[in-house]
C-alpha cells in the first residue's frame, strides 16, 4: 500500500485518439453459395428465417453451430408515396412499416412531423429523387465495430438476363465520397452515397450509413423496372413482382443473395487512450514502503550508512482524489531510482 502520492496536474496528463482499421471481404458465395449446395433458395444451411418472413439473417457458418458468426440481415419495404404500394401486395403493411422503421432511424422527421423519406443525394432541402422502395442490409456490429470507415465500401452485383447465369453483367455500387463529400444530416451519424459505377456518369443507386452499419438500396432501379427480363427468383418472377406480388420480404432476399458477388468495406474501431506522465523528481521516491526494505532499523540496499539511500520501480499506481487505488502499471524490469537521477514513466490507458 503506497505511503507517498504525487498529484498529477493538467500539465501530467495528455489524451489521444487512435482509429484502427480492419479490411471486411464477404464474398457472394458465404452469402449464397459455400453451404448452398444441394439446398433450396432460402433453406441453406447458413440463412436463418423466421415466421414473420419479414427479414433473413444470413451467418458466415451454418447457424446452428457454436462457431457460426452473424453477417447481416437482408429486408425490403416501400414507402406509402411508392407506386408498387398496393394493398393487395402480399405483406404490403410490413413492407410498409420496414420502411417506416428504417426511415425514422436513418432519415429523421421533417418540419411537418413526418417520416423523410430517403432522398437520392441526400440534399432534402433541394428535393430531388427519393428512394421509395428500398433493399434494406443491416451488417452485424461484430464485422462494422464502431463504423464502416468512409470511402471504402463497395458492393459488386449481377445484372445478368438469366437467373442461371446473375454475373454474366455486372455492377458496382461504390461509395466514393471520401472523407470530405459525406453527409452529415442524418439523426444515425455520416452517410455516403452509393453510385453505381458500371455507367457514365455515375448514377446513385443507394445509401451507406457508416455508424449505422446500414445499406440502403434503391430497389425500383434495374432490379425493379417493369418490362426488364431480370428473373429473381427460379421460377422466373421479375424483381418488381417479388416486391410487389405475393411475395414477402424474405423471398425478395433469398432472389438478393443470388445476385451478391462480393461486398467489402474497412470498418473502423476508436480507440481513446489517456497518457499521464509520472514523474519522479530527484529528491521524490528514493525510499520503498516494502517490508523488506529495512531490517532492524537499517536500509537494506546501503553497505555503507553515508551511502544515498536507493530504491528500484517496478509499479506505478494511479489513485483517485481519495487515494483510493484506481490501475496499477507494471515495468518490465525493475527501475533503479536514487538521488542522483530523475524518471519520467509514461502510463496509457486505453478505452
Amino acid at each position: 500500500m503506497a505511503t507517498t502520492y504525487k498529484t498529477l496536474t493538467n500539465n501530467d496528463v495528455a489524451s489521444t485518439r487512435t482509429l484502427l482499421h480492419e479490411a471486411i471481404p464477404i464474398t457472394g458465395s458465404i452469402i449464397s453459395g459455400t453451404y448452398g449446395a444441394g439446398s433450396a433458395l432460402g433453406s441453406e444451411p447458413n440463412v436463418k428465417n423466421f415466421p414473420h418472413e419479414m427479414f433473413q439473417s444470413v451467418y458466415d457458418y451454418p447457424y446452428l453451430s457454436s462457431s457460426a458468426n452473424h453477417i447481416l440481415d437482408i429486408t425490403c419495404g416501400y414507402a406509402t408515396s411508392s407506386i408498387y404500394a398496393e394493398p393487395s401486395n402480399s405483406h404490403h403493411d410490413k413492407k410498409i412499416n420496414v420502411y417506416n422503421q428504417m426511415a425514422q432511424v436513418l432519415a429523421g422527421y421533417d418540419f411537418s412531423a413526418d417520416i423523410r423519406e430517403f432522398d437520392e443525394d441526400g440534399n432534402y432541402a433541394a428535393g430531388g429523387n427519393k428512394l421509395t422502395e428500398a433493399i434494406f442490409v443491416n451488417f452485424s456490429r461484430l464485422l462494422v465495430k464502431d463504423e464502416i470507415k468512409k470511402g471504402t465500401f463497395s458492393i459488386a452485383l449481377g445484372d445478368g438476363p438469366t437467373y442461371a447465369s446473375p454475373f454474366a453483367v455486372t455492377m458496382t455500387l461504390q461509395d466514393a465520397s471520401g472523407n470530405v463529400g459525406y453527409k452529415v444530416n442524418s439523426p444515425a451519424g455520416e452517410y455516403g452515397i452509393l453510385y453505381n459505377t458500371a455507367v457514365t456518369p455515375n448514377v446513385p443507386m443507394g445509401l451507406i450509413f457508416y455508424q449505422a452499419g446500414v445499406m440502403v438500396m434503391n430497389a425500383s432501379g434495374t432490379f425493379t423496372a417493369p418490362g426488364v427480363s431480370l428473373p429473381w427468383l427460379p421460377s422466373g418472377e421479375e424483381a418488381y413482382e417479388v416486391l410487389t406480388g405475393s411475395y414477402s420480404q424474405e423471398a425478395f432476399a433469398n432472389g438478393f443473395r443470388h445476385r451478391i458477388s462480393n461486398i467489402s468495406f474497412n470498418n473502423t474501431v476508436e480507440l481513446n487512450s489517456t497518457v499521464y506522465f509520472c514523474r519522479a523528481n530527484h529528491n521524490e521516491f528514493n525510499y520503498s514502503s516494502n517490508p523488506t526494505y529495512v531490517s532492524g532499523s537499517k536500509i537494506q540496499v546501503k553497505n555503507v550508512p553515508t551511502d544515498a539511500p536507493v530504491s528500484y520501480i517496478t509499479t506505478v499506481g494511479l489513485y483517485s482524489s481519495d487515494n483510493e487505488l484506481l490501475a496499477v502499471a507494471k515495468l518490465s524490469e525493475p527501475l533503479k531510482k536514487d538521488p542522483t537521477n530523475e524518471v519520467t514513466l509514461r502510463v496509457r490507458l486505453d478505452y
